[in-house]
């Protein structure tokens, strides 16, 4: 009798080894893995809204970064004589005039990086709070089957999230009318 009960108390302490054995080796792993996740999300996903593409070279806070606002094709009606952008409050970064440009640009990929072909000559306001950007190209920028961004200089800010930003474009013809173009929503870790 004694050692029925010494054999299924042997075997039930295996059975503990063997079902909490596996947990304890991952624990330590886990805490190791840096997952990216690749989801975007939107506050306010109507079906009034337009995404449109970015890049940027650094997303780490405080770090120095290139961001690349692009205008495809797709995203382009007809000419754009004026470009608005709507700059979040919370993006707390120094903008510069002069660190703001306009480009006709190659979209990289796997293979290329992401350039600025060719700067488009244009008038840059910033209004004093930071938060609308007016750009009024010399020449309208045509609805051609050519790329366009526009590139901030900036270091990062100070407080990982999410930041949207919203385009408005001002297109050629008899009524100047300004029409939403799409929304960007950027993320620094």
């Amino acid at each position: 009798m004694l050692n029925k009960q010494t054999k299924f108390v042997l075997n039930s302490k295996i059975l503990k080894l063997l079902f909490f054995s596996p947990l304890l080796i991952t624990i330590p792993f886990l805490n190791s893995i840096n997952v990216k996740a690749g989801l975007e999300f939107q506050w306010n996903a109507d079906s009034g809204f337009k995404r449109l593409k970015w890049f940027q070279t650094d997303n780490e806070r405080r770090d120095r970064n290139s961001i690349f606002f692009f205008l495809r094709p797709s995203d382009r009606k007809a000419g754009l004589l004026k470009i608005n952008m709507k700059i979040p409050k919370t993006f707390k970064v120094t903008l510069k005039e002069e660190k703001i440009t306009l480009c006709r640009v190659f979209i990289g990929g796997f293979d290329a990086r992401t350039k600025c072909l060719e700067n488009i000559p244009a008038d840059i306001k910033l209004n004093e709070d930071n938060t609308s950007l007016d750009i009024y190209p010399y020449s309208p920028i045509p609805s051609d089957k050519n790329s366009y961004a526009i590139v901030y200089k900036v270091f990062n800010p100070k407080r990982s999230g999410l930041y949207q930003f919203h385009s408005f474009g001002q297109a050629v013809g008899s009524v100047p009318v300004s029409t939403y173009l799409g929304s960007w929503t950027i993320v620094i870790d």
